[in-house]
């Protein structure tokens, strides 16, 4: 255990892959019948809730400020309830192999929103990730799903949201941290903060009555809390040994995850053009990581 919580590698590969496992249990809940905001929720709640433990066991606290209740909403809605809604709400007309897809270009969507921003500059190479990465998703999205289920160009254009919501949570998360919070301490706000947005969302549209299908499901929604909640851990120790730059990469395993389990396990079937759109993305993914790496490397001028 210890080499693995030494290891970039490790970490990456099993973060990743506990990220990826969201996809089959996603699935897994709406074809029983749980509504993708109640199974949003139930991912907040649950890692919020694991991490608040943690917290509270290391001895620390959450202490309120305006600026971190900001942080913490702000982050809810765009890093984790909008892209978790999208997804679970994609995932039975897509695919979960197909919507996993979709993590592969968050890095790259990222990339265009910080040059947009002017947050920072890209070099030739990054520009040519860009371009690389888009032509791949091009390919994935004239498929539209599985094979011989084309869905419609609505839930291709949901999907293809996921990333966006993604990305920009990623630029909103640099420019606003509060100074001087830890990573866990705002993780446990803004899952907290989903959780609260969530359940007042489902409430509102579809009552109580909502979490009854829940039931129907135990084992899924446990491995689903345990796994996400195991993730994060293994998340920020991932930030901490690897580096931003490196972590960025959970994306390609969370992608590489989800295709095989739904191919393997859920029956689920994609065109040759799919897989050859994958590979392209990731090795438009893989351009842009490189091009950040020479970016952060580079020494700026005086």
């Amino acid at each position: 255990m210890k080499l693995l919580w030494d290891s970039a590698l490790g970490l990456l590969v099993v973060t990743g892959s506990l990220l990826g496992l969201t996809l089959p249990f996603g699935k897994l809940a709406t074809a029983a019948g749980v509504p993708a905001m109640v199974w949003a929720f139930i991912i907040s709640l649950g890692a919020g809730g694991v991490l608040l433990c943690v917290l509270l066991l290391r001895g620390e606290r959450v202490r309120l400020t305006a600026h971190k209740l900001r942080y913490f909403f702000v982050t809810a809605a765009v890093s984790y309830a909008v892209p978790n809604l999208l997804m679970f709400s994609a995932i039975p007309h897509l695919g979960a192999g197909y919507t996993g897809i979709m993590f592969t270009l968050s890095p790259v969507v990222t990339l265009v929103f910080s040059i947009l921003l002017r947050v920072r500059r890209p070099n030739m190479l990054g520009i040519i990730g860009i371009a690389v990465g888009f032509a791949g998703a091009v390919m994935v999205a004239v498929t539209r799903g599985e094979a011989g289920q084309p869905a419609d160009l609505f839930w291709v254009v949901t999907g293809l949201l996921i990333p966006v919501s993604l990305a920009a949570g990623n630029i909103y998360r640099t420019v606003d941290w509060p100074e001087g919070t830890g990573p866990i301490e705002l993780a446990v706000g803004s899952h907290l903060a989903s959780a609260t947005l969530l359940l007042a969302g489902i409430l509102a549209l579809f009552g109580i009555k909502a979490f009854a299908p829940l039931g129907g499901v135990p084992l899924v929604v446990i491995a689903q809390v345990a796994s996400a909640s195991a993730m994060f851990a293994f998340f920020f120790r991932l930030q901490a040994v690897g580096g931003p730059v490196y972590l960025s990469q959970i994306g390609y395993v969370a992608a590489a995850v989800g295709l095989f389990a739904g191919t393997i396990f859920l029956g689920e079937h994609y065109q040759q053009m799919t897989w050859a759109g994958a590979v392209i993305i990731t090795a438009g993914v893989f351009i842009t990581t490189k091009a950040q790496s020479q970016a952060v490397a580079k020494p700026q001028p005086a």
